[in-house]
């Protein structure tokens, strides 16, 4: 099975923000994020409680961020508190995975959207697209032929050379059905082989029915990680 090598997924904010990403990180010491505009993650490159000082230097007091790989850091020392974790998994989706045809209607979308894609995923997932996550990556969507209405939608997250994390992926409650998160997948796995590109995601492990629906697309897991939400003190 293709792998997602660990030095680059174990800590996969700080891979994106130290590569494809560095234009969008701000960075102070062993810390970095995005705007908070753009993403509500962050990273540390070392897991110690220095490095976590770092972080604190770059939050204000009513905001959080999302980071893993914090090892033995304490973040009570640093002005922190991990105010919940969840375990996700990383999913991959192995070359020999065999593609369907395209579906007509797929549009890009820009950042002029932004308001109706932050509209949209705050209904499935609220706080983790911004009005700046547009700039992550690339992203596509399908509307209501009577009203031009964004009804789905799917794009790209954390990129770093060679990988694109699959996101953002939903459809309106009123268009659920008819297969549109799926068509998007495809569409963007298109895209990734035909620019050698490796196409992953991001799934909360305890949410079964999208982790079965990916396995049944031929999805593999690859390991379970752990992200923390951190609030300051």
């Amino acid at each position: 099975m293709q792998q997602l090598p660990e030095p680059l997924f174990l800590n996969f904010v700080l891979t994106a923000l130290q590569t494809t990403h560095a234009r969008l990180a701000i960075t102070s010491g062993e810390a970095t994020r995005y705007p908070a505009a753009v993403a509500p993650f962050a990273a540390i490159a070392t897991p110690t409680t220095k490095a976590l000082s770092h972080l604190r230097e770059l939050l204000t007091p009513d905001e959080y961020v999302w980071a893993t790989a914090l090892g033995e850091a304490d973040p009570a020392a640093a002005q922190l508190k991990v105010e919940t974790s969840i375990d996700v998994l990383q999913m991959i989706l192995p070359p020999e995975v065999e593609l369907p045809p395209p579906y007509p209607g797929i549009l890009p979308l820009d950042c002029s959207r932004a308001a109706e894609m932050v509209a949209l995923t705050d209904i499935a997932f609220p706080g983790f697209f911004r009005r700046r996550t547009c700039e992550m990556g690339s992203y596509f969507g399908i509307h209501s032929g009577e009203t031009n209405e964004l009804i789905a939608m799917g794009g790209e997250r954390l990129v770093f050379p060679g990988y694109s994390e699959m996101s953002g992926l939903c459809t309106h409650p009123d268009h659920r059905g008819q297969g549109y998160a799926a068509h998007l997948l495809w569409h963007l796995a298109r895209l990734h082989r035909a620019q050698g590109i490796v196409s992953w995601l991001h799934v909360t492990a305890t949410n079964a029915t999208a982790v079965n629906l990916y396995l049944k697309l031929g999805f593999q897991t690859v390991r379970s990680i752990k992200l923390h939400k951190l609030v300051v003190v």
